[in-house]
């Protein structure tokens, strides 16, 4: 009897810590940074005062050549800080105020890139920098407006 019992004990810690082992060597998705939505969280360095988040770009059509930046650009510092934006076909810059959240695109006013390469499915690459801290090239994502949401978010076409 005791040798059954001891053989019950043994075979239940063995797969109490078989099971058990598989998670200490496995990496939980759960610790893993990823942009939830459309969007991707530009990595700026810990230094920087302005942290970009949910950057994409939309385009009314695959000619279009300009594409509205939609993304939330959030300055945590207690003074003013601008964001410098470039990319193959142009630059732009962005005053973020002290201690705001400041939003372009989706019921706000987007930021108007001209002269984008890239087609919508693509990324364009974009380096952003803000304050004295190191720049950061990041691939952002571009739309056409397909996606119904996406319709109102297109930079409109010049007048004729």
């Amino acid at each position: 009897m005791k040798t059954r019992s001891l053989a019950s004990i043994a075979l239940g810690a063995a797969v109490v810590l078989g099971t058990a082992g598989c998670g200490a060597i496995t990496p939980q998705a759960t610790t893993i940074d990823f942009s939830p939505s459309d969007g991707v969280n530009v990595a700026v360095p810990d230094d920087a005062p302005v942290e970009i988040l949910n950057a994409f770009l939309v385009k009314a059509d695959v000619e279009a050549p300009d594409a509205n930046l939609i993304a939330t650009l959030v300055n945590s510092s207690d003074e003013d800080a601008t964001v410098s934006l470039s990319w193959d076909g142009g630059s732009a810059a962005v005053e973020v105020p002290a201690d705001t959240r400041q939003s372009f695109g989706a019921g706000e006013e987007p930021l108007l890139l001209t002269n984008v390469s890239a087609i919508p499915g693509a990324e364009e690459r974009i380096v952003f920098q803000s304050g004295g801290s190191e720049s950061v090239e990041q691939g952002v994502q571009v739309f056409d407006t397909e996606l119904e949401y996406m319709s109102t978010l297109a930079p409109e076409a010049p007048a004729d």
